[in-house]
């Protein structure tokens, strides 16, 4: 049986790609930062459904030292990966001339330090061929006023997967991401209608991606051998009307 490792896995697309890989008989291994109370009602649903399958691991990702936590369990129970999907990831949607460096650094260490270096760590515990998989964004793509640094990030993403390509195609590991536009997930929850209606019109299919569709695209990347050093871009059509 195969293994997957999920950072932010316990609710939006990490919560879905989880419950996709569980349908899928793979076990998972999943992360969650601060949100105790969801973390545990999503472990008890899965233990109806998937027990003994999956584990939920409390990390810090903006705390590289919180890598040891995922490495040392890995280590303790003997578990070689098939698959790592990136997941977690925050944003600071304050204003330009209202960022600070300390919450500027934090986007940063989530969304880029934290992945690169557990990929480094956690390397050896790869199986050969298998694949990673980054949750990149639009954002990273086209150039959006609310989050600078959240942007500026996610594209690093996108060129990370590039780069790293590279470093593992002699073990023929394939380094992938998914780019979401605007996804139905808790992180949309709180926009006005009127704000949501906006988004919409700049979208051909007038409306949001729901997680469990955007699961069909990591699957794929997780099973086709050929796919390697893409940006899987799915956003309904945004910006082509």
């Amino acid at each position: 049986m195969k293994t997957a490792l999920i950072t932010g896995g316990t609710k939006g697309i990490g919560k879905a790609i989880a419950e996709r890989l569980l349908k899928e008989d793979w076990n998972v291994i999943l992360t969650y930062l601060s949100d105790e109370k969801n973390a545990e009602s999503f472990q008890e649903s899965l233990s109806l459904l998937h027990p003994e399958r999956f584990i939920v691991l409390k990390v810090d990702c903006s705390n590289l030292q919180a890598i040891s936590v995922i490495d040392n369990y890995l280590i303790e129970n003997n578990i070689f990966l098939d698959s790592i999907i990136f997941n977690a990831g925050i944003t600071d949607r304050a204003a330009f001339e209202d960022i600070i460096p300390e919450n500027w650094q934090r986007v940063f260490d989530v969304n880029i330090n934290f992945p690169t270096f557990l990929l480094q760590k956690i390397a050896s515990k790869l199986n050969n061929e298998s694949s990673v998989i980054f949750t990149g964004s639009l954002m990273g793509i086209h150039p959006h006023s609310v989050s600078l640094s959240y942007g500026v990030t996610k594209a690093a993403v996108h060129s990370l997967v590039k780069n790293f390509v590279k470093i593992f195609s002699n073990r023929k590991i394939r380094i992938n991401a998914v780019a979401p536009g605007f996804v139905n997930t808790e992180w949309q929850s709180n926009k006005a209608i009127e704000q949501k209606a906006n988004i919409y019109k700049k979208i051909s299919l007038e409306r949001f991606c729901e997680p469990t569709e955007l699961t069909d695209a990591y699957w794929f990347l997780i099973n086709n051998n050929y796919v390697n050093g893409e940006i899987l871009v799915i956003d309904g059509g945004y910006s082509m009307l």
